[in-house]
């Protein structure tokens, strides 16, 4: 199952690709951009054994997606704030002298309509040439990101990838992967949900499912609603109404064996606020676990606070309070929908995901990466 292509999908601007030598240096540095509806985000790296070290780094609140919903176009306030911050980008991927990379654009520029016009400005104003990848394509690279969460013990997996405009949800099989191999099968599928033939057992998709419902989307769904409370409570029914198309919804699933692995700001800021953390340490909350009644508990937290006091709350921070709970609300429909004491947190996403597909296609990593 797959969900349906935007309206005006078709449109979309080829991707201009950076030329780059035919022959990959494993000491060459690599890019990967993630424009999302909220944030533009970048990442410089270079491979390092079966990992990769991050050289530089950048993330921006830019809000391209403000008013979308309302117009079905970005806004020029939106496009400005969005330039500058790719400007900055071009800079550190100049003073780096990167070549290998991959800049991509989500769902906000899938769903407006001046989405070329854009594509065509930056390119103008910067020399970047942004590539709008379908919903499949970003929701495939999150799951690689989330590789080395796979517990070998993990034999149903679900990965959800809370983003600004969207969320993705990807339900694997792995029963028939050797338990040493599970992990590694998760970074195979850089390649497509289904690959070639290959004599490595294979994780199979059961399904996956774009919303096109993210924690700005849905927050602007529901601003007209006053009640904190109630608000809260619509944006989770109407999330999870949703989900209704996606095959294992609300099936019996085995708690034994399942797994959550969760990525998206939402998600490490709720981490973060249940271990106390006034300063964010993606140390402590990349990889953590958390039941059920922790995040409800935390939940519950934010709510007893209110607007304000999610607002001056340092554990949630100036650029997340107004999204938190639409984000809040997607996770807690998850987690009403397949409850589960193994939630693994991901300080990882996008541009992960398509830093480990670049280098494990060009052969620089040792043996994916674990």
């Amino acid at each position: 199952m797959a969900p349906k292509r935007p309206d005006g999908a078709g449109a979309f601007p080829k991707p201009v690709a950076t030329p780059a030598p035919d022959t990959p240096d494993p000491a060459e540095l690599y890019a990967a951009l993630d424009l999302g509806t909220n944030s533009c985000r970048m990442l410089i790296a270079q491979p390092k054994g079966n990992q990769f070290h991050v050289v530089d780094s950048f993330s921006k609140a830019v809000q391209l997606g403000t008013g979308l919903e309302a117009s079905g176009r970005l806004s020029r306030a939106s496009i400005g704030r969005t330039v500058q911050a790719l400007r900055i980008c071009k800079g550190k991927l100049e003073r780096h002298n990167v070549v290998r990379m991959r800049l991509v654009a989500t769902e906000a520029c899938r769903r407006a309509r001046n989405a070329r016009d854009f594509i065509r400005l930056v390119r103008r104003e910067t020399g970047l040439g942004l590539e709008i990848i379908e919903p499949e394509e970003e929701a495939r690279l999150a799951v690689v990101s989330c590789a080395p969460l796979v517990s070998t013990r993990t034999e149903q997996l679900l990965v959800v990838d809370i983003g600004g405009g969207s969320t993705e949800l990807v339900w694997i099989d792995l029963c028939s992967v050797p338990r040493a191999e599970r992990p590694r099968a998760i970074m195979r599928m850089h390649a497509g949900f289904h690959p070639a033939e290959s004599p490595f057992a294979a994780a199979k998709v059961v399904d996956w499912i774009s919303v096109p419902l993210g924690v700005a989307t849905l927050k602007d769904q529901f601003e007209d609603v006053e009640d904190d409370a109630a608000r809260f409570a619509l944006m989770s029914w109407f999330f999870e109404e949703n989900l209704a198309n996606f095959s294992p919804y609300a099936s019996e699933q085995p708690r034994e064996g399942f797994q959550i692995i969760g990525t998206s700001g939402t998600v490490t800021t709720v981490a973060a606020s249940f271990l106390g953390l006034r300063r964010y340490d993606r140390n402590k909350v990349d990889g953590l676990r958390m039941t059920s009644d922790q995040i409800d508990r935390v939940i519950r937290d934010y709510l007893l606070l209110g607007p304000e006091g999610r607002r001056s709350d340092p554990r949630i921070g100036r650029d997340r309070h107004a999204l938190i709970m639409s984000g809040a609300a997607i996770l807690q429909a998850l987690m009403r929908i397949w409850p589960t004491d193994r939630l693994s947190v991901a300080d990882r996403g996008l541009r992960e995901g398509l830093l480990y597909a670049q280098m494990s296609a060009d052969g620089v990593l040792e043996d994916g990466p674990f």
